[in-house]
């Protein structure tokens, strides 16, 4: 560590120590700790000043964080609300007009207003350019009517991220518009959909005829495709995120190991080993990238990062099974829930097992992920596209 970095941690840590003896965690309102905290730049250290950080770097959040868990400060509800945390507020942060910023990145880091995603539909998940829903300009503000799918949290969601048709003269990646949709708004109907696990995290949400304010856009108009890659990028780097080793997967699996020595093998020892490593090598590279998206630079090799982390966690999850034996086969609820947060590493082995087959799906699929690594990364040839030049209204549906 170089001195400039030392003195920047001790700095971080002198803040950290003043702010909580101004503001004892214990005794102090939940809401106006955590709003204060957002005023004194120690919610995301990464961000600009005023906007809940100090313009430092993103590796110093954990330590922070640590911090205040020590001190038993009130939790900022960000289990239940990593597509904001993760998704909306780096977007807005890098898209945003200064009032769009003010309104809503305070309150979604204290957990006041929860957020969700409103992209795929049922005809276009992996070809997410090709969304259909469709916003029309009617004075000031958008009329949007359409369907989206896989909407995790969007029946606990105050507002979401959307993605809708602006221009379907245009070709299918040019005629796309960003908007940021009030979930309370008429016209906005949220239905569940039921997974394996027996939860329904994810929902279908119907659209009719509801209006978003212009001032609600992100960016220009016809930049949606552009901003909206930029949030897959911060979305596949947030999913799965661990910033201390043995943590998610890794660690439930390495507890079992460890409590569960009549089971072991060195075919089981020598699979935990690798998988061991892959996951601290993908948890390292999620630092770094992480770093990147704090500078407002996220890059295609957050699909790489997505990509290892599913195929890691759904290793495990079944190497966990063959540990626990005939325990692995127990389930504990097989009753329809509606969470308000997805916890991958919860409940038994069984609901890990199964939840896990999600990972492959979500934020992008395996498939096209490979697609962008290959094209975007390696530098290989692009698969051949008949339908990027032509009008989006001319595209068999």
């Amino acid at each position: 560590m170089t001195a400039d970095e030392t003195a920047l941690r001790e700095d971080l840590r002198r803040r950290v120590a003043d702010f909580l003896a101004a503001h004892d965690p214990v005794t102090s309102d939940r809401l106006e700790f955590l709003r204060a905290r957002y005023d004194a730049g120690l919610a995301w250290v990464s961000f600009p000043d005023g906007h809940g950080g100090l313009g430092l770097p993103q590796a110093l959040q954990p330590e922070v964080d640590q911090l205040f868990e020590q001190a038993g400060a009130p939790d900022n509800n960000h289990q239940a609300n990593g597509i904001g945390l993760g998704m909306a507020a780096p977007t807005i942060l890098a898209f945003g007009a200064e009032a769009q910023k003010r309104r809503f990145l305070k309150p979604l880091w204290t957990g006041e207003e929860v957020w969700c995603q409103l992209f795929s539909e049922p005809g276009a998940g992996s070809d997410l350019a090709g969304v259909a829903t469709r916003a029309v300009r009617d004075g000031d503000a958008w009329v949007v009517n359409g369907q989206k799918v896989w909407t995790s949290g969007a029946h606990g969601a105050r507002f979401a991220i959307l993605i809708a048709r602006t221009d379907p003269d245009l070709p299918k990646h040019f005629g796309l518009t960003y908007f940021l949709c009030d979930m309370t708004d008429p016209g906005v109907e949220v239905r569940p959909l039921r997974q394996i696990t027996g939860e329904a995290e994810f929902n279908e949400v119907f659209l009719t005829d509801v209006r978003v304010p212009d001032s609600q856009r992100l960016g220009a108009e016809g930049e949606g495709w552009r901003i909206a890659n930029a949030t897959l990028n911060n979305e596949r780097v947030s999913i799965g995120r661990s910033a201390i080793r043995e943590s998610g997967m890794i660690g439930v699996v390495a507890r079992t190991w460890r409590e569960r020595p009549d089971r072991r093998t060195p075919e089981l020892h020598d699979r935990l080993l690798r998988l061991w490593v892959d996951a601290e090598v993908a948890r390292l590279t999620g630092q770094r990238l992480r770093q990147k998206l704090a500078l407002g630079q996220p890059g295609p090799e957050g699909a790489a990062m997505k990509l290892t982390f599913a195929r890691v966690a759904q290793q495990l999850s079944g190497l966990e099974l063959e540990l626990l034996d005939e325990d692995g086969l127990r389930y504990s609820d097989w009753t329809l829930a509606r969470p308000e947060k997805v916890d991958f590493t919860g409940r038994d082995a069984g609901y890990r097992y199964l939840r896990a087959k999600g990972n492959s799906i979500e934020g992008g699929t395996s498939e096209i992920l490979r697609n962008i690594v290959a094209e975007r990364v390696l530098g290989l040839p692009a698969e051949p596209r008949v339908d990027k030049d032509i009008p989006w209204k001319e595209l068999p549906r």
